[in-house]
């Protein structure tokens, strides 16, 4: 059971976040609103929330932890300026803080923002996951399967580099295709098998008897015409008005016939939650092909948590609120007992305010 936060004394938490900068795209501008929306969370649970932008200056960033002396750390930080390859680097130095935290830890982190690394993984546990080619020195192999492809950012999220041209049909032509985002967006890119079906949004989120799932929601793909294909690329997810915002919409509600395959969904999901030992929330990504078989894409250990994002649409179905969500999210905050300059025990002591009782 879990006991009611908001009759205790309040706690200061530190809310840490990538830093935002000006000229900053859709996807990170977006952070801003879930930071004021998880303060609002934590205000109503007693709380007393502090922002924190996370820079690349870090020794400055431990000091005002250190100031702070938060009683737990709320961790939104999805990247480094504008680096998601360094998204481990946060809850890595609340770690050598002794600051327990939100969410997934470090090692589940890293490895499950390194997309390529991650499939390896789900793949050697039997979780099925399209097959890929990573690049290298002179670039994307060839790959030894058929496509069609879809390239994509190796550790960037947010649908960020994909569009329509993301998907490509001659093998002979992703190298190019990949050099071209390189070019534009940076960092490091990969192919995989295209799975043409229906795609499918998998929340996840720790309850008093363990992790619970929220209802499953279809990406749907409206009046899309023929030969545009049907992907939640960068646009349908940031470009407000766009045809692809417009008319991608998500639903929860299904046929009957339906029923095995949410059955197996749900399965595929929770394994992905065992094999990265995940805590607090987590969504899962995943294409279904015609013959009804699941394909993880991606797992999002830290999704956010905005008031129109996926998953607190989930949560909605089943009467959650986004204070609902926090209350679960920190309740799965496990006690660092590290070395550290913060006093172990009143740090203990005040997330032990937040935990079950």
């Amino acid at each position: 059971m879990i006991v009611p936060i908001k009759s205790r004394r309040s706690s200061r938490v530190a809310v840490v976040y990538g830093a935002v900068a000006a000229d900053a795209g859709p996807d990170e501008q977006d952070v801003l609103i879930e930071v004021d929306t998880i303060q609002q969370a934590l205000s109503s649970l007693g709380f007393a929330p502090v922002a924190v932008p996370l820079t690349l200056d870090l020794e400055a960033v431990r000091q005002r932890l250190l100031h702070l002396r938060p009683a737990f750390v709320f961790n939104l930080v999805e990247s480094v300026e504008g680096l998601g390859r360094l998204i481990h680097v946060a809850t890595a130095l609340y770690e050598s803080l002794g600051l327990p935290y939100t969410g997934a830890g470090s090692e589940a982190m890293y490895l499950t923002s390194n997309k390529p690394l991650a499939k390896r993984l789900l793949a050697a546990a039997g979780i099925d996951t399209p097959r890929w080619v990573a690049g290298g020195a002179q670039g994307l192999a060839l790959p030894d399967f058929a496509g069609p492809y879809i390239v994509k950012s190796v550790w960037e999220h947010a649908s960020i580099g994909i569009d329509d041209s993301s998907v490509v049909e001659d093998p002979r032509k992703l190298a190019a295709v990949a050099r071209r985002r390189q070019r534009r967006y940076g960092g490091d890119w990969f192919a995989e098998a295209f799975i043409e079906g229906r795609e499918f949004n998998l929340s996840l989120l720790a309850g008093p008897d363990g992790v619970e799932l929220l209802p499953a929601a279809e990406m749907l793909f409206v009046d899309y015409p023929a030969g545009k294909r049907r992907i939640v690329d960068y646009a349908a997810k940031w470009h407000a008005g766009s045809f692809e915002f417009c008319n991608t919409v998500r639903r929860f509600e299904f046929a009957a016939e339906d029923r095995p395959l949410l059955d197996r969904l749900e399965a595929t999901a929770r394994a992905c939650w065992r094999l990265f030992e995940l805590r607090g929330y987590a969504r899962v990504d995943c294409r279904v092909d015609a013959a009804g078989r699941p394909w993880v894409l991606e797992v999002n250990v830290n999704p956010c948590i905005s008031p129109d994002a996926g998953f607190v649409a989930a949560a909605a179905r089943k009467g959650l609120g986004v204070a609902d969500i926090v209350r679960r999210v920190i309740a799965d905050v496990p006690v660092i007992r590290q070395r550290a300059p913060i006093e172990e025990r009143a740090v203990t002591a005040a997330v032990s305010r937040a935990l079950p009782g």
